[in-house]
């Protein structure tokens, strides 16, 4: 008697290699002339972002106060069709942020920063740090941006949320209460900005394989006490249906998928990528 056949799916490894940098011929999208601005641009979903956005042909501004990273950034770029022109600043100072996004057509308010406590451990200090640099800081840069767009009769928003910008989880109050603020704000600007040609979207990613999700790793093993893998499968992904993490190159293409002329009618919305996660 042979053994009943499994159709339990093969598990993918959580852990996948890193995206082969974005080339001209990958771009259908032609963003020649247009000034886009990246922040959190030095790694992760901003550097996927800023180097994709250059493939298109796209000026970007990658804004981070990680001077190397954003060095190594501009080495990788030097190919693609667009230029990536490092801004070193830290966001919060709000006045430069404004300040520097001046003149853009294409925004991409990307930077974070997660901390993992109970309410009633969490630093007051550090609540209104996580609120400054996910929520002010891209109030500030939308003020910064929006005149231009409005004059030029074109641009682009969209904000690097969070699938906790639709659900919360515990031990995450500023990163989630910052996040469900930025979906709000960005459905104010599309309504705002929709008679000035201005889109404005959400892209609402699950975990992604970036340093910020490895920190998260370890903050969540120390408060569990579990091993960090353990975290991994059976914490930040066991409610997604596909048990990996998303590649930043992923979430690059949705960005830029809502910067090209057929996206003209997606604003006010939240394009989520969390795995199934939302489906429950």
């Amino acid at each position: 008697m042979t053994a009943p056949h499994s159709s339990t799916p093969p598990f993918n490894p959580p852990f996948n290699p890193p995206d082969p940098p974005p080339s001209p011929a990958d771009s259908a999208i032609d963003l020649r002339g247009r000034t886009a601005l990246v922040t959190g641009a030095a790694g992760g979903i901003g550097a996927a972002c800023a180097l994709r956005l250059a493939a298109a042909g796209a000026r970007v501004r990658a804004v981070d106060r990680d001077g190397s990273g954003l060095d190594a950034l501009r080495a990788r770029a030097e190919h693609l069709p667009g230029a990536v022109e490092a801004v070193h600043l830290d966001l919060t100072d709000l006045d430069a942020a404004e300040q520097a996004a001046a003149g853009t057509d294409i925004l991409v308010n990307n930077a974070g920063t997660q901390l993992v406590r109970p309410i009633q451990d969490f630093p007051p200090e550090e609540f209104r740090a996580v609120l400054t640099l996910l929520l002010e800081a891209p109030f500030r840069l939308l003020r910064g941006a929006l005149p231009h767009m409005y004059e030029r009769g074109w641009g682009r928003v969209v904000n690097i949320s969070s699938v906790h910008g639709l659900r919360a989880s515990a031990y995450k109050s500023a990163y989630v209460a910052a996040k469900h603020g930025l979906e709000g704000l960005s459905k104010v600007t599309a309504l705002e900005g929709a008679p000035h040609g201005v889109t404005s979207n959400c892209v609402s990613p699950g975990y992604v394989r970036t340093p910020l999700v490895e920190k998260q790793l370890a903050d969540q093993a120390a408060l569990h006490g579990i091993p960090a893998e353990s975290v991994l499968t059976g914490i930040l992904l066991a409610d997604s249906a596909v048990k990996r993490l998303i590649e930043p190159g992923e979430v690059a293409e949705a960005v830029v998928y809502l910067c090209g002329p057929h996206a003209s009618f997606i604003t006010g919305s939240t394009l989520t990528m969390d795995g199934g996660w939302t489906a429950h």
